[in-house]
């Protein structure tokens, strides 16, 4: 029997207990039964409507993944060392846009039997690095061309996309075929402002958002944004600037949902605690593909439902995020785990080169020997020639510390700048920011122990020069002694407030300091800190000839107060902050001189250029001849020094008492001081 049935029999049987002679029931009794009949009949409707819903057929999840990339920096071949990489061979290489290319292919192979659309995604820093990025400013276009043959579907402007200016970055982005390849790989910057007459804007270089109906009708919904440390990286992006990244997301969201967007993607290249907090303060993203900080997420973070992505850098990685979307309740789930797929897949030998993307890098790497051949007046013809063999590692590490690398960058400065001049250099620095990574030589045995050009120059091969030519060039100016003593109060100081990347390397001088005197405390309120100016304990030129040795005899003391002139070699970047130091601490001011002490004004500082037969004297040329003039061994060819296998001493840091413990002392020896004066005082009244 259904339930209708008995719960007609149950009336029935109840109406037989209160029927009466006369009506059949009582008044009382029988309002009880209507009362009742409506309740269950509401009951049996509200079943039929449950049995109906549960009956019809839930709404199909809608599948995508998303692959993902970020901060390639023209990492157009495998590396660490390239020289290891071998196509028939098993080796230690990762990267390369040919493995990038088997890798996607093989996963959309895999998903195209299912209709699962498959999106690939840069979070920007595509260019600025590697040596392959110098052909930029050569009018090319290699790793944006090559993003479009892999099969990108969007990318964002990173800091580095700016190494160049906006000029030549528009101008790139012409070659590569925009506007119209808008339709194929989207740029996008949604909080990037360049002036309406720009060719950035004027010509519609990148787009703000973009709504994509994917082959399962899935409707996906992008845009970009560029990170608030990212901004402050960008070396030459005038006149463009940056809208607010938070304000910028919540009126995207906002768009893109109107425009019927289901799944909300932002990509980013902020770092992930940018992202963090952008995913905490503004609703309705879905997933973050980020960038910028380098980091390798193996399991994505989750905050406030929006799951964040990063993929390391220089192609370690390709990201892979598997997803469902709920049609019923909107709702998005990631469906690795039950796939058993990683989050990041390592691009080493287990994916051969794509021939056809590895025959287009083969074009550019022709242009590229070109250019080298040319810029180091024949010395180096191939960008996987030998220049130096070493047995050990040249590490750029630890972080806020000299280093053995930072070393031989700032010897090879100082020393190819004193013999293209034939005048001594004193002191040369250069900034940890614009030190790559470590010299790693090769370890297969086709490769024991060799440094390659492109081993070298992608670990110093930033910036561009007036010339047009990528990389910075050397310049050679002139301070006072006690301006050098003041120049190693900024460096402390830049470390301290500012982290790794403005710690500065030095050659030809050591110098002890105290960290904890940096500043001597923080303003509350305005977090601004106060300088002591003294934190540099002593400091000492080296006298000797040619690189920075250990005879204490060729060390001589730099005193506060010391008006000799000196000179100082650094790259035309790190030269542009000096003459700022004195309009934020005139305590501090740096004056920069030619050889006759004459102060040189801003706009003429690219006279003191350094200059050889082939155009401006780059750092990547001085790194690169150095390490062709290290001694020669049994082999014939130059090998690495072994005075850069670790530190030399130069930068030492001490732990005397701080500023701040005297200051907290001076205070308690006033407070006493007062109290013994009044208890004095207070003795004589009662003696009196």
């Amino acid at each position: 029997m259904n339930l209708a049935g008995q719960i007609k029999l149950f009336v029935t049987k109840q109406r037989g207990v209160y029927m009466s002679d006369r009506s059949g029931v009582p008044i009382r009794q029988k309002k009880t039964i209507l009362c009742f009949g409506f309740f269950m009949l509401a009951v049996i409707t509200a079943f039929s409507l449950v049995s109906a819903a549960a009956a019809a057929p839930p709404q199909e999840e809608l599948y995508l993944t998303i692959l993902h990339t970020n901060d390639e920096h023209g990492a157009l071949i495998p590396h660490s060392p390239t020289v290891d990489f071998h196509p028939q061979r098993e080796n230690p290489t990762v990267g390369g846009y040919a493995r990038l290319a088997s890798a996607v292919n093989e996963i959309k192979q895999k998903k195209e039997p299912a209709g699962e659309p498959v999106l690939l995604f840069s979070a920007g820093d595509y260019i600025g690095g590697s040596p392959y990025s110098w052909l930029v400013p050569q009018g090319y276009a290699p790793e944006l061309l090559l993003k479009q043959k892999i099969g990108y579907d969007a990318l964002v402007i990173g800091n580095h996309e700016f190494d160049y200016g906006p000029d030549i970055l528009a101008d790139y982005y012409l070659e590569a075929g925009y506007p119209a390849a808008h339709e194929q790989t989207v740029i996008l910057a949604s909080n990037t402002l360049a002036p309406p007459n720009h060719p950035l804007a004027a010509k519609d270089l990148y787009r703000q958002t973009r709504v994509m109906t994917l082959e399962n009708g899935l409707k996906v919904g992008l845009f970009g944004l560029i990170g608030k440390q990212a901004v402050s990286y960008t070396t030459a992006n005038y006149p463009v600037e940056f809208a607010e990244q938070h304000e910028t997301a919540r009126e995207m969201v906002g768009l893109l949902r109107q425009q019927g967007a289901q799944v909300v993607i932002a990509i980013t290249h902020s770092r992930e605690e940018e992202d963090i907090d952008l995913a905490l303060d503004v609703d309705g993203i879905d997933v973050i593909v980020g960038g910028h900080s380098h980091t390798a997420l193996h399991d994505p973070l989750i905050e406030n439902d929006t799951i964040i992505l990063q993929a390391g850098s220089l192609l370690e990685y390709l990201g892979q995020l598997e997803l469902a979307y709920n049609q019923d309740n909107g709702e998005v789930r990631i469906r690795n785990l039950e796939n058993d797929q990683p989050f990041l897949l390592r691009l080493d030998h287990n994916y051969p080169p794509d021939p056809e993307i590895d025959e287009a890098i083969e074009e550019y790497t022709v242009k590229l020997n070109a250019l080298i051949a040319d810029k180091t007046d024949g010395r180096f013809e191939h960008v996987l020639d030998t220049v130096v063999l070493s047995d050990f590692e040249v590490p750029n590490y630890p972080p806020l510390q000299e280093s053995p690398f930072g070393n031989f960058v700032s010897d090879a400065m100082r020393l190819a700048a004193w013999e293209k001049t034939g005048q001594r250099a004193d002191f040369a620095i250069q900034a940890n920011g614009s030190i790559r990574g470590s010299i790693n030589p090769g370890t297969m045995p086709h490769a024991l122990g060799k440094v390659a050009v492109y081993d070298l120059t992608e670990l110093i091969g930033l910036g561009i020069g007036p010339d047009g030519v990528a990389g910075y060039p050397i310049v050679k100016v002139y301070l006072t002694g006690d301006e050098v003593r003041r120049a190693l109060e900024v460096a402390v100081l830049l470390a301290e407030l500012m982290g790794d990347t403005y710690f500065l390397q030095f050659s030809g001088l050591r110098y002890e300091y105290n960290p904890q005197n940096a500043t001597l405390f923080t303003v509350p309120f305005l977090d601004l800190p106060i300088p002591t100016t003294r934190a540099v304990v002593s400091a000492e030129r080296y006298v000797g000839e040619g690189r920075q040795g250990f005879d204490n005899d060729l060390y001589e003391p730099i005193e506060w107060g010391d008006e000799e002139l000196y000179s100082l070699v650094t790259d035309s970047y790190i030269l542009s902050f000096l003459p700022m130091v004195g309009d934020m601490l005139p305590q501090l001011d740096i004056v920069l001189k030619d050889s006759d002490g004459n102060p040189v004004p801003e706009e003429e500082l690219g006279q003191m250029i350094i200059y050889t037969d082939s155009g401006e004297l780059k750092v990547w040329r001085a790194v690169l001849d150095y390490a062709a003039n290290q001694p020669e061994g049994e082999s014939g060819l130059p090998e690495m020094d072994a005075y850069y296998a670790s530190t030399a001493g130069r930068i030492n840091p001490v732990w005397t008492i701080p500023f701040a413990a005297w200051a907290i002392l001076l205070v308690l020896l006033l407070f006493v001081g007062i109290y013994l004066l009044i208890r004095r005082r207070k003795v004589r009244r009662r003696a009196v």
